[in-house]
């Protein structure tokens, strides 16, 4: 998502100029170098980086939208296979029937035989493209139900960030090692849950 590209830049920022404000040179000490005293004031004076994180799998397991999202996506799952069922089956039953025919020479010419297995070639043709457009089709949604779910978790995390005033919300999958007190996963979700309202199904 960009805000987690953002999120990540910000932090390396920070951290770049936190260690430029720590850095010293390893030669001799100019003779205007700082007391102890001065060091250690500017050393508290030193920026630091406010972070907070979330877990993406739990938003994804708890939020409403995501789990309706995820239903359709189950639904559409079933209606292809339960069309490429049916095709398969009409397409098998028709081949069925040129092989009894054959079997008991019900063809009275080549012409009704081969005029047969054109249309058997047409149904399988047309199975595979109907199947592909709803293929596509789902596919299409899906990818536009995700872009409006990582829209509206980015929406939230801004309206969240802008009473809290943190440097960075992190996704957990961004570091090796978070505190779990830096977790705001749940009152994320909270927030996410508590200003959404289901659409109903069409």
């Amino acid at each position: 998502m960009n805000y987690l590209a953002c999120s990540v830049k910000a932090v390396l920022i920070g951290l770049a100029l936190t260690a430029a404000s720590c850095s010293g040179d390893s030669g001799t000490a100019p003779k205007d170098a700082k007391t102890p005293a001065a060091k250690a004031d500017a050393k508290s004076q030193a920026p630091s980086i406010n972070i907070r994180y979330i877990d993406g799998d739990s938003i994804a397991e708890h939020y409403n939208l995501a789990k309706d999202f995820k239903e359709f996506s189950l639904r559409a799952y079933s209606n292809l296979e339960n069309a490429q069922r049916s095709r398969a089956a009409e397409i098998q039953k028709f081949g069925s029937a040129i092989e009894e025919k054959m079997r008991s020479n019900g063809y009275l010419s080549e012409a009704s035989y081969n005029g047969d297995v054109q249309k058997l070639n047409k149904m399988q043709s047309d199975a595979q493209n109907y199947l592909a457009s709803l293929q596509r089709k789902a596919e299409a949604e899906m990818m536009q139900q995700q872009q409006q779910l990582n829209d509206s978790i980015q929406s939230f995390i801004n309206d969240y960030n802008k009473k809290h005033g943190y440097d960075a919300i992190l996704f957990r999958t961004a570091g090796v090692y978070f505190n779990p007190a830096l977790d705001i996963t749940k009152e994320v979700i909270d927030g996410l849950n508590a200003r959404y309202t289901k659409v109903s199904d069409k």
